[in-house]
C-alpha cells in the first residue's frame, strides 16, 4: 500500500470510528433524553431510575479490560463489528411493551457491549499513526461521543414527541446494524499492528502491568479520567432532567440546550488537541502539552459545575453548563495518548481497556447517588444542586491531580532503568 492510499485509509478508520462513538454515545444518551417518559410509564423513583443507570455498568468495566487482552491478539475489525452488532440487538425489546426487568437487563447487555469501545476504536486507530500524529485522530474519534450525547439529541426528541420513547430506541437499533455492514466492506487493520512498526514504551517490549499502572502518569491519567466520567454520567442520565423537572425548561428547550456541551467538545477537543500535537512538535513535554493541558481542562469542568447550580438561570446557567460538560472531555483525547506513550505496543490494548475501566467506574455511582441526592432533597432543584456541587468538587481534585502527577519521560526513565534482562528493549534503543 502507497503512503497516499494509506493515509486514505486511515482516514476512513477515524471516520468510522468517529460514527462508532456517536452510535455507541447515542445508545447511552436515549436513556437519559427519555427519562421522564420512562419514570412515568415505569411508575419509578429517581433513586429507582438512578440504580437502572448503574446497572448499565455492572460489567461495563470488567468487559473493557477482558476485551482489552482479547485486542492484543485478535483483530479489532471482527471485535468492533461484534460489539456493535450486540448494542444495536439490544435496543430492540425496547420497542414494544417494557417491563422495569426487560430494561434492566437489555441496558446491563449494552453496558457489557459497550465497555470496550472507545479503547478498541482508538486500539485500531492507533495501528495507523505514529505516537506524534495521534493526537489529532484521537480527538475527531473522542467528539464522535460529543455528537452522539448532544447533536442527536434533537432528533431523538422529535421522535419521542411525535411517536414515542420506544421509537427512539428503534432507530439507533436501525443505525447500529447499517453502520455494522458498512465497517465489515472498509474495515481493515493498520500496519503499524507489525512488532517491526512498535512505538510507545521508549521500545520496551515489556513493562510488568502492576509497574505501568503504578506510574505517576498512569494515576494521574486515571484519576482525571474518572473525575470526568462522573461529570459525563450525570450528562447523559440526569442532566436532562435537571434542566426539565430542576431548572424548569420545556422538553424542547432541554433538547436544544443538550447540544451545546456537544458543540463545544466539537470545538474545543480537536482544538486542544491539535495545540498539544502543536507544542509536542515544537519540543515542549509532553507532561505540559498533554498532561498539564488535560488537567486543566477537567479542572475547569469542575469548576463550572460548582457555581452552575448557583446560577439564577438564564444565559449564564446556560454557559455554566456548556463548560462544565464539555471541557473535561479533553483528557479523553490527551489521556489516551499518554497512556499509548508509556505502554510498550504489545501491552497498549490492554492498558487502553484497564484505564477505560477505571474511568467508567464512576459510572456505576453517580448516577445512583445522584438519584438519592435528588430523593432527599427539599426539592428537584435543591437536590440537583447539592449532587452537582459534590461533582464539582470531585473533578477539581481529580483535575489537579492529573496536573501534578502526569510525566511520562520520568516514567519511561524508570521502566528503562529498572527492565528485567527477561524483557530487555529492543535493538537500538
Amino acid at each position: 500500500m502507497n503512503a497516499l492510499a494509506r493515509d486514505r485509509k486511515a482516514w476512513i478508520v477515524v471516520g468510522m470510528m468517529f460514527f462508532f462513538m456517536l452510535i455507541n454515545f447515542a445508545d447511552k444518551a436515549v436513556i437519559g433524553i427519555t427519562a421522564v417518559n420512562i419514570m412515568d410509564e415505569l411508575k419509578l423513583t429517581n433513586t429507582e431510575f438512578g440504580g437502572l443507570n448503574s446497572a448499565f455498568f455492572f460489567l461495563f468495566s470488567l468487559s473493557a479490560v477482558l476485551v482489552g487482552f482479547l485486542v492484543n491478539h485478535v483483530k479489532t475489525k471482527w471485535v468492533l463489528a461484534i460489539a456493535a452488532l450486540i448494542w444495536a440487538i439490544t435496543q430492540l425489546p425496547m420497542i414494544g411493551t417494557v417491563s422495569f426487568s426487560v430494561l434492566l437487563v437489555s441496558r446491563v447487555v449494552l453496558g457489557a457491549g459497550e465497555g470496550p469501545a472507545y479503547p478498541v476504536a482508538l486500539h485500531a486507530v492507533y495501528k495507523w499513526f505514529e505516537n506524534g500524529r495521534r493526537t489529532v485522530p484521537t480527538s475527531l474519534v473522542s467528539i464522535g461521543a460529543a455528537v452522539g450525547t448532544g447533536i442527536t439529541a434533537p432528533v431523538v426528541t422529535w421522535i419521542v414527541v411525535h411517536y414515542s420513547w420506544h421509537a427512539a430506541f428503534g432507530a439507533l437499533a436501525l443505525v447500529g446494524f447499517i453502520w455494522v455492514a458498512v465497517w465489515l466492506v472498509v474495515g481493515e487493520e493498520g500496519p503499524l499492528s507489525e512488532p517491526v512498526a512498535e512505538v510507545g514504551g521508549a521500545g520496551l517490549s515489556h513493562v510488568p502491568y502492576w509497574r505501568l499502572l503504578t506510574c505517576r502518569s498512569a494515576i494521574g491519567v486515571l484519576v482525571a479520567g474518572f473525575s470526568a466520567y462522573w461529570a459525563l454520567t450525570l450528562a447523559v442520565v440526569w442532566l436532562p432532567a435537571y434542566l426539565n423537572k430542576g431548572a424548569g425548561f420545556s422538553q424542547t428547550d432541554v433538547a436544544w440546550i443538550l447540544t451545546l456541551p456537544s458543540l463545544m467538545q466539537i470545538f474545543f477537543s480537536p482544538s486542544m488537541g491539535a495545540l498539544s500535537q502543536w507544542l509536542l512538535a515544537r519540543g515542549v513535554s509532553s507532561r505540559n502539552a498533554r498532561g498539564l493541558l488535560g488537567g486543566a481542562c477537567v479542572a475547569l469542568a469542575g469548576t463550572a459545575m460548582i457555581l452552575m447550580p448557583l446560577a439564577a438561570g438564564g444565559p449564564l446557567q446556560i454557559a455554566l453548563v456548556t463548560v462544565a460538560f464539555a471541557s473535561g472531555s479533553v483528557i479523553y483525547t490527551l489521556g489516551p495518548a499518554l497512556i499509548g506513550e508509556i505502554s510498550p505496543v504489545r501491552q497498549r490494548g490492554a492498558m487502553l481497556g484497564i484505564s477505560n475501566a477505571f474511568y467508567t467506574l464512576a459510572g456505576s455511582l453517580a448516577p445512583v447517588i445522584m438519584g438519592r441526592l435528588v430523593d432527599v432533597g427539599a426539592d428537584p432543584r435543591a437536590g440537583f444542586g447539592t449532587g452537582f456541587q459534590f461533582a464539582g468538587l470531585l473533578i477539581v481534585a481529580g483535575g489537579l491531580a492529573a496536573m501534578l502527577l502526569i510525566d511520562p519521560k520520568a516514567d519511561l526513565s524508570r521502566f528503562a532503568a529498572t527492565r528485567s534482562p527477561l524483557f530487555p528493549a529492543k535493538a537500538g534503543t
